[in-house]
């Protein structure tokens, strides 16, 4: 067993959980751009020293175009799912990112043309009947925002393709470096364009994050947002080692350790505790997922 690539994943699962819970925090006061640029402006701060030291020749990459494509995904990723987090509880917009084994499914079967046993399509069912339970769109009220986080799932599932791509041939420094650059990238040229908020005071709290005007963080926040900087260097190195070290159906089940570990922050610092349906959703998501990859771990073993 991948011992050490477990152990990334975990603490990067750790990381993520603790960073969003910071992250949910204030996108109440400050701008999603300016978040992300804070953040990916620390990291980087410690992040290239960790490349320089590996040499040069670190940064040598043959595939920049993967690396922009992957960096990409990346940001999209998380700038939908920080979307989503200004409006939904904490551990319901998780869980539905955990949605991405079932996208994945439908998407190679219908794009693919992939065909799967029965084990396969009882796990969509369960991620199906779980995203319904999540999100309750019989309660009276459909809250479009989890629209947001399923965006992410599709994204995520993209960017973790990719890493394990490209992951064979470049460095783990090197692939944690050009992430936090794509955030910085992105988030600046969001700045520009919204940063004084001009197209500010929008009702829906999502929107609002996206276009909020860039403010100065207050004395107590900077400890947040230093804290979220580090926590993403380390989860962006922690991540790049264990996806280039093992194999991603390996790894996979691993990621669900964030799902207790959102619930309890959701609980301890925003009084959010899931309704039972919303806990079953939960569960069932993560049901299927797990069952998707139990299936494809067999069929690889039968061929």
């Amino acid at each position: 067993m991948h011992l050490k690539a477990v152990t990334n994943l975990l603490l990067a699962m750790f990381c993520i959980s603790i960073m969003d819970t910071m992250i949910k925090m204030l996108s109440g006061d400050y701008a999603l751009h300016q978040l992300v640029f804070i953040r990916a402006a620390i990291s980087l701060v410690i992040l290239l020293p960790v490349l320089f030291r590996h040499g040069i020749m670190a940064m040598h990459t043959r595939r920049p175009g993967a690396h922009i494509f992957r960096g990409l995904l990346l940001v999209m990723a998380n700038m939908t799912y920080f979307t989503g987090l200004a409006s939904l509880p904490l551990a319901q917009a998780s869980a539905v990112v955990f949605f991405a084994p079932v996208i994945i499914t439908i998407f190679s079967f219908w794009v693919l043309k992939e065909r799967f046993g029965p084990f396969r399509w009882v796990a969509v069912l369960m991620g199906l009947v779980g995203m319904v339970l999540v999100a309750q769109p019989f309660s009276g009220h459909i809250e479009v925002a989890y629209l947001w986080p399923l965006a992410a799932a599709f994204c995520y599932a993209g960017f973790t393709t990719m890493t394990r791509y490209i992951g064979k041939t470049e460095s783990a420094s090197l692939l944690a470096v050009t992430a936090q650059g794509s955030f910085l990238l992105v988030s600046a040229l969001m700045g520009l364009v919204v940063g004084s908020g001009q197209f500010a005071g929008h009702v829906d709290p999502g929107i609002e994050f996206i276009l909020r005007a860039w403010h100065w963080p207050t004395s107590s926040d900077m400890i947040y947002f230093g804290a979220i900087g580090v926590l993403s260097a380390i989860t962006a190195l922690s991540i790049s080692a264990a996806y280039r070290s093992a194999p991603a159906s390996l790894l996979a089940p691993f990621e669900y350790s964030n799902l207790p570990l959102v619930l309890l922050w959701g609980y301890l610092v925003f009084s959010e505790f899931p309704n039972t349906m919303a806990l079953i959703g939960i569960l069932l998501i993560a049901a299927g997922g797990m069952v998707v990859w139990l299936d494809s771990q067999f069929r690889r073993r039968a061929v």
